[in-house]
């Protein structure tokens, strides 16, 4: 199994950056991605961004070039580095290990952007 713990939420305004962390724990070797989603009360939850094992990432249009997933592998924690944030960016923010064994999530972190 494996245990994720996200941090790093909080309030910002516009134009603010903030920097999430998913610190993973349990059986690390089996994660072969972590995925960063996103949810607002009343909208499905969203995927946001991804990094694999083998360090390849991806973004939703929506934050390309605004948010910077990396990993941090002699702390197994992935960090989302969110830049120019905006109104539309608040949500509950969570992690997810995509593992041989299944998928785990974390219990999340809220970011709230005032505009």
């Amino acid at each position: 199994q494996v245990q994720l713990v996200e941090s790093g939420g909080g309030l910002v305004q516009a134009g603010g950056s903030l920097r999430l962390s998913c610190a993973a724990s349990g059986s690390i070797f089996s994660i072969n991605a972590i995925y960063w989603y996103r949810q607002s009360p009343g909208k499905q939850r969203e995927l946001v961004a991804i990094i694999t094992s083998g360090g390849t990432t991806s973004y939703v249009d929506s934050v390309k070039g605004r948010f910077t997933i990396s990993r941090d592998n002699t702390n197994n924690t992935v960090y989302l580095q969110m830049n120019s944030l905006k109104a539309g960016d608040t949500a509950r923010y969570y992690c997810n290990a995509a593992t041989t064994s299944g998928n785990y999530w974390g219990q999340g972190t809220q970011v709230t952007v005032s505009s």
